[in-house]
């Protein structure tokens, strides 16, 4: 790519966001919904595409990718007007006759970098928030998911103009390059070790950032919990996308008692939804490049194998494992798996598990299965994690009323409805001072006036 194309093209983005013209609320909902209307059209060549890339069903593909983005736009387009409106807030009587007021506003060229595991949803969903909010935005596509890229190529195309809304392909270089120019907000979706050079990169400009990144995220089995819906939930939230999923549940913490009734449970429903064969599944996702797979496979000789094990590097295939007694320095229980392997631990109280969380780099989900509410309120209460679920994985996601995001080293930042207008968007307080009056209290002389004024004014 010839580093002064893209140079243009950002220097184009901030001539139009300069010319006001992505300020008008109107002008941002049609910008959505055309948006919408264009991703509807391409609904199917996008889902063919996810299946290139990671063999995704087209269930799969629609639910965790395109509706999740579709609404999305519509939840912005229901609330943009309401989010937008500058909002009056009182003043102290020292200052009357003025009047306070919070606007916001669009920081203005913002930087969207995606990743390859939702490529669509992860890359898509912050545009819709950044558009809502006024902003230019310049994505960053992965390229280990090149044919979903293509397509997201063609549907930005189709929706905006160069000068308003643009996508980049490319490598780390590429990523350098964009990292080197000065944009106003930063929203990146990676892990932590890409995090943090994100991060360096934003410190040069003093640039606000958003870091969706990772991490290990606990998944809790305890004595009192349903162990037929535990495991049939545990193991939709796992092999989601392969267990591709930054927010899928990563290690296992089941109570001895039931950790054997557990694993059968666990059997059993992989083979309802899979099948007996799930080699054969068309519904069952693979790994995403032959270096995972070798990161993966090398997890399988640090521990007992307890559940499946089998594997096919060339196909890109790993059936879900479960893998216990594995020595404290193993990397499978420091690393993020990112794929369909569960280190599995046991506990005998509820404490014990809470420590070991607390002990560790704060995740960016958590869940726990009890019946319990009283042991369900102290783990939420004394564990901190970027969200987190009762009785099911992943579907705190899938809500545009709540926040996403992480804290600590699993991230910083929220989005999802109006989360991520309010991150795309800096509120500016102003003061309007009239004119007609004008008290005198507030200027010299202040003679006596500490005494006789001292706490009735705020």
């Amino acid at each position: 790519m010839d580093i002064f194309d893209y140079k243009e093209k950002i220097e184009r983005m901030r001539v139009f966001f300069n010319s006001n013209r992505t300020k008008s609320v109107e002008g941002r909902i049609n910008a959505l919904k055309r948006l919408y209307e264009v991703i509807v059209r391409y609904e199917n060549v996008l889902l063919e595409a996810l299946q290139v890339d990671l063999s995704k069903s087209y269930f799969e593909g629609y639910t965790t990718e395109i509706m999740i983005v579709l609404d999305e736009i519509k939840f912005q387009i229901k609330h943009l007007k309401q989010w937008s409106k500058t909002r009056y807030k009182r003043m102290p009587i020292l200052f009357f006759p003025s009047k306070s007021y919070i606007m916001p506003e669009p920081f203005g060229v913002v930087l969207v970098m995606g990743t390859w595991n939702y490529p669509f949803h992860l890359l898509f969903n912050p545009l819709v928030a950044a558009i809502a909010a006024g902003n230019c935005v310049m994505l960053k596509t992965s390229p280990a998911s090149a044919s979903t890229a293509q397509i997201m190529e063609t549907i930005v195309k189709e929706s905006f103009t160069e000068d308003y809304v643009n996508i980049m392909h490319g490598n780390r270089e590429i990523n350098q390059l964009l990292l080197a120019e000065k944009f106003d907000y930063i929203f990146f979706t990676g892990n932590p070790t890409l995090g943090k050079v994100v991060m360096e990169a934003a410190a040069k400009y003093l640039t606000p950032v958003t870091l969706e990144l990772g991490g290990k995220s606990p998944c809790i089995v305890d004595e009192d919990a349903n162990l037929k819906l535990a495991a049939r939930r545990i193991v939709w939230g796992k092999t989601i996308n392969c267990g591709q999923t930054c927010i899928a549940p990563d290690y296992l913490m089941v109570h001895e008692k039931v950790k054997d009734d557990f694993l059968l449970e666990v059997k059993n429903s992989i083979t309802e939804m899979y099948g007996k064969n799930i080699f054969q599944s068309p519904d069952y996702p693979r790994i995403i490049s032959q270096k995972a797979m070798t990161r993966l496979v090398g997890y399988l000789k640090e521990g007992k194998i307890v559940l499946g094990g089998k594997y096919n590097e060339t196909t890109k295939f790993i059936e879900p494992t479960i893998i216990e007694d594995l020595p404290e320095n193993a990397q499978l229980l420091h690393e993020e798996v990112f794929g369909p392997i569960f280190p599995l631990l046991t506990f005998n109280r509820i404490e014990e598990v809470i420590d070991y969380v607390k002990q560790r780099e704060k995740p960016l989900a958590l869940y726990y299965f009890t019946n319990n509410k009283k042991k369900s309120k102290k783990v939420l209460w004394e564990t901190s994690s970027g969200g987190a679920c009762v009785n099911d994985t992943l579907i705190h996601i899938g809500n545009s009323r709540v926040p996403f995001g992480g804290i600590g080293n699993s991230g910083m930042g929220q989005y999802h409805g109006k989360y991520g207008f309010d991150t795309f968007s800096h509120y500016k307080s102003f003061v309007l001072s009239a004119t007609w009056c004008d008290i005198k209290i507030k200027y010299p002389p202040y003679k006596d006036k500490f005494k006789r004024f001292k706490g009735k004014f705020f």
